[in-house]
Parts: C-alpha cells; structure tokens; sequence
C-alpha cells in the first residue's frame, strides 16, 4: 500500500512537497497585512470574528460606541497606548503558526527514489536496478528541523542538509564516502 509522497527538482524539495502534504505550513507574511496606520489595521482586524479575539488578547478594552467611533474616523485621536494595543492585534493576526510535525512523520519509514552517490556508487535508486533507499526516521534527531520548519524558514536546501545528517546519517551512519543527492527529479514515500 502506497503512503503519501511527495515530488522535486531535489530531494529537499521532494521532502517540502510531503511535509506539505502532511501538515500545515506557516505562510509566507501575508500581503494583506500590510498596512501602517492604526485605522487601516483596526478595520482590516474588526472584519474577522479571529480579529476581534486578537484585540482582546491584547488588551484592548473600549465600549462598542468607541471602537465604532474609531472605526468611522480615520482623523481620530487614538491615545498612542490604544494605538499599539491595536498593532500587536494586528500583528498577531497576521502570524499563522505552523501545525506541528506529526510523529507518523518523525517515526515514519521513508523511501527515496532518485539518483544517489555514495563515494564511486552512483545510482538511480527506486529504479528497475536498484531499490529505493530506505530510512526509519525515528531514529534521528528531529529538534532543527521542527524549529526551521515552525518559523516558516525550512527551505528545500535547509532540509536535506538537514535531513542527511540528522535523520539519515542516524539511520543507516556517516559512512566513509558520505552520501550526495545530485539529481534533478526526487520522490520520497512515507510509509
């Protein structure tokens, strides 16, 4: 039975794919959360019911007539202390965290497809000549990349670094001639 797999130029990329697949990935800043000005994040906040709760959890504290007067008149002066209450609203707001990695992925069995070297061997694996390569990656060392991947920073080359030596090279050993992912087309299978 195949299980969920994930495709790319490179095997960092083939891994993102799957994560991706997976779990929820925090998102790139969001461009709609770009404004300045008090009144234009007090209005794009107040149209959300989630906008509403981040005021709260910032400590903003106004009678309705209030925030209606606020929100009718850009020209309002809003005590500068309203004022920030209503940018970590909106800040908050905008800030999507990641979904954790689930431990079906942390102890999962991976098999990677695609061309693989190690010192003078060099081979298509998952190929009619060779078998895919197999890692169990419970037994590496997931702390780096949880903490790449939870600030929205684990970029395709960031994670097979990362991946190489902190879940295979855990798995199967450094080994002498190390290992290299050169190719150009990589599929990884979580089992």
């Amino acid at each position: 039975m195949a299980g969920p797999t994930g495709r790319g130029n490179s095997l960092g990329a083939a891994l993102n794919d799957l994560m991706r697949a997976q779990v929820t990935p925090p998102p790139p800043p969001l461009a709609s959360y770009s404004a300045k000005h008090w009144h234009a994040q007090l209005s794009h906040i107040t149209g959300t019911p989630r906008g509403y709760e981040a005021l709260d959890a910032a400590g903003l504290d106004v009678r309705p007539d209030t925030l209606f007067k606020w929100l009718s008149d850009s020209e309002y002066n809003v005590r500068r202390s309203y004022r920030d209450l209503i940018h970590t609203a909106y800040e908050n707001v905008a800030i999507v965290p990641a979904d954790p990695l689930p431990d079906t992925v942390k102890d999962g069995l991976f098999e990677f497809s695609g061309l693989v070297k190690t010192g003078a061997d060099e081979r298509e694996r998952g190929a009619r000549r060779a078998a895919p390569l197999r890692i169990d990656a419970s037994r590496g060392d997931w702390n780096d990349i949880e903490v790449l991947w939870h600030a929205g920073d684990l970029r395709d080359d960031d994670f097979e670094e990362r991946f190489v030596d902190d879940i295979i090279v855990a798995d199967i050993g450094e080994g002498t001639d190390g290992l290299e992912f050169s190719g150009s087309s990589y599929s990884v299978e979580l089992r």
